[in-house]
C-alpha cells in the first residue's frame, strides 16, 4: 500500500479504532455505514442482536446515531465495548506498567503452563499475559477493558505484528496443530518486551486521538435472555434491525477464538463447543429456535416503522430458515433479497464443504424487510 492510501485509511479516530478485533464474520465497515446512512436518521436507534466485535454498533455511534447491541462471545464483548467508549492513553499506558510491575510475581505460573504457550511465546510474554489475566477488570474497569481489547487484538498473528509465534490473527489454532507447525519450520517464541510492544500499538491507536460518540450501548450474554431484560426497562425503539446471525454448521466461535478466550480467563485448552449457542450450531431444531427467539424478543424493541435489515448464508437450509422466521415474526413487512458477491474471504468461502460431491456455493445473501 502506498503511504498516501495509508495515511489516508487510518487518518482519523474513528478509523483507526473501527478495526479493533480481528473476528470472522463482521460487516466490513463501508457495507455498514452505507446501510446506516440510508435507513436512518442522526439520533435514531439502531439495535444488533447478534454484535459480534461492534461493527454495526461502531458505524452507528460514528455517525451520530444511538446503538444497543448483544453479544454471547466475551471476546467481540470486549471489542466492542473498549471501541464505543475507550480510555485515554495515558490511562492505558499506566495500566500497562502497573502490569510490568506485578508480572514477576508469575515466574512460576510462567513455567507451569502447558508446552503450547512455552512455543507460542517468550518467557517475558507469559508472564505479562498471567498478570494481565489475573488483574484486568475487563467487565466493570474502562480502562482495563480498553487494555484488554488490545492486548487481544495483538495476542496472536504474524511474526512482528504480535506478542507470539507465527500464526493466523482471526483464528486461534488447537495447540496441537500449531506445536507441529512450528516443529517442521523450527520456529520458536520471539523474544519481545511485552510492555515496550503494546506501547507502541497503543500510541499508534491512539495517534489520532480517541473516538467520541452519542450512546452506545452492549451488553453481554445470550441474546434471547438479556433482549427481554433490557426491553423490559423501557428503552426508545429502534428504526434500524441490522445484523447478521452466525450461520448454520460452520464455524464455532469459542473454539476458533479458544486463545483469546483464556486470556479473558477461560481454560489453557481449546475445546469444542457444540451446545446450540456458541458452538456451530450443527442442530437445525435449535438453530431456527435460536433465530426465532432471539428475532422475538427483539421485535418488542422495534419501533413499528422500523427497518430489518438481515446478511445471512447463501446455502439452502440458512436461507431458507432465516427467511421463514422473519417472515413469520414480520407479516407486515414487505422482504427484498439481493444476492451479494463475495468481494472479501467470508465464512462460508473459508469453511465451505461438499454436498453429493459438489462445493457448496459460498457467499451472502441480504434480507430487507420494510413496511409495506
Amino acid at each position: 500500500m502506498h503511504k498516501s492510501a495509508w495515511t489516508s485509511k487510518y487518518g482519523t479516530a474513528a478509523s483507526r479504532w473501527a478495526g479493533v478485533g480481528p473476528y470472522y464474520a463482521m460487516f466490513p465497515e463501508q457495507f455498514a455505514n452505507g446501510v446506516i446512512r440510508r435507513h436512518t436518521e442522526e439520533g435514531e436507534v439502531v439495535l444488533d442482536p447478534f454484535a459480534g466485535r461492534g461493527t454495526t454498533l461502531f458505524s452507528a455511534a460514528s455517525q451520530g446515531r444511538k446503538s444497543i447491541g448483544f453479544e454471547i462471545n466475551p471476546v467481540g464483548y470486549v471489542y466492542a465495548k473498549a471501541k464505543l467508549n475507550p480510555a485515554t492513553s495515558e490511562a492505558v499506558e499506566y495500566r500497562l506498567d502497573e502490569l510490568e510491575g506485578i508480572a514477576n510475581r508469575y515466574c512460576n505460573a510462567a513455567r507451569a503452563l502447558p508446552r503450547f504457550f512455552h512455543a507460542c511465546f517468550c518467557r517475558e510474554v507469559r508472564r505479562f499475559l498471567l498478570a494481565a489475566r489475573d488483574e484486568l477488570d475487563w467487565r466493570r474497569s474502562r480502562t482495563d477493558r480498553t487494555v484488554m481489547a488490545l492486548l487481544l487484538v495483538h495476542l496472536h498473528g504474524k511474526l512482528g505484528t504480535a506478542l507470539s509465534n507465527q500464526m493466523r490473527q482471526t483464528k486461534s489454532v488447537s495447540p496441537q496443530y500449531a506445536l507441529r507447525w512450528w516443529r517442521q519450520r523450527n520456529f520458536t517464541a520471539p523474544e519481545i518486551d511485552p510492555v515496550a510492544f503494546m506501547r507502541a500499538r497503543c500510541r499508534w491507536r491512539y495517534a489520532k486521538g480517541a473516538p467520541s460518540f452519542v450512546e452506545g450501548r452492549v451488553y453481554l450474554g445470550d441474546s434471547a435472555v438479556r433482549l427481554e431484560r433490557v426491553a423490559d426497562r423501557g428503552v426508545e425503539p429502534a428504526t434500524l434491525l441490522f445484523t447478521s446471525p452466525p450461520y448454520y454448521g460452520v464455524t464455532n466461535y469459542h473454539y476458533d477464538q479458544w486463545l483469546r478466550l483464556w486470556l479473558l480467563g477461560g481454560p489453557p485448552n481449546a475445546r469444542l463447543n457444540g451446545n446450540g449457542r456458541c458452538g456451530k450450531f450443527e442442530n437445525r431444531e435449535k438453530y431456527q429456535s435460536l433465530l426465532r427467539n432471539v428475532f422475538k424478543a427483539a421485535r418488542s424493541m422495534l419501533h413499528d416503522d422500523a427497518v430489518v435489515y438481515v446478511r445471512t448464508d447463501r446455502r439452502d437450509f440458512t436461507l431458507r430458515t432465516t427467511r421463514a422466521v422473519l417472515r413469520d415474526l414480520f407479516p407486515d413487512k414487505r422482504m427484498t433479497t439481493y444476492v451479494r458477491p463475495l468481494v472479501r474471504p467470508s465464512q462460508t468461502r473459508l469453511f465451505r464443504k461438499k454436498s453429493r460431491g459438489k462445493l457448496l456455493m459460498p457467499g451472502e445473501v441480504d434480507l430487507l424487510l420494510r413496511p409495506s
